[in-house]
């Protein structure tokens, strides 16, 4: 009976976290603006190293992912590259950011993140 209920939940743990590690570039975006949120009202630094980690694994998923606008352009292509180029930098900003945070700075690491507001205005503008 053990074994059954243990086999159970691990099953539906397993169903249940397989659409997380396949998102889309939507829920990617979703991703990063939840955490952003949560970076910029939190004062508690686990919570917003996990966040920053999130936003950074979303960030990096996005690089694999193509825009509805770019669908169709070659992996080469210049309007690709910007992309991926926006994408860097954002993962850049957010490496500061979480070093900042794993040092205490919650404040620096704050207002490090206020970057990242800019840099998705700028994105948003070429590629949604």
């Amino acid at each position: 009976m053990r074994k059954l209920l243990i086999a159970m939940l691990s099953s539906a743990l397993l169903c249940t976290a397989t659409p997380l590690l396949a998102q889309d570039l939507e829920g990617d975006m979703d991703v990063l603006k939840g955490a952003l949120r949560t970076v910029q009202k939190t004062d508690d630094k686990a919570e917003m190293v996990r966040a920053l980690s999130d936003m950074r694994t979303a960030a990096s998923d996005a690089k694999t992912r193509t825009p509805d606008k770019l669908e169709g352009q070659p992996a080469d292509s210049a309007q690709v590259k910007d992309y991926h180029a926006e994408l860097d930098k954002l993962i850049g900003q957010i490496d500061d950011s979480l070093k900042l945070a794993n040092a205490g700075d919650l404040a620096g690491a704050k207002e490090q993140a206020k970057q990242f507001a800019a840099t998705r205005d700028e994105g948003h503008k070429k590629f949604r």
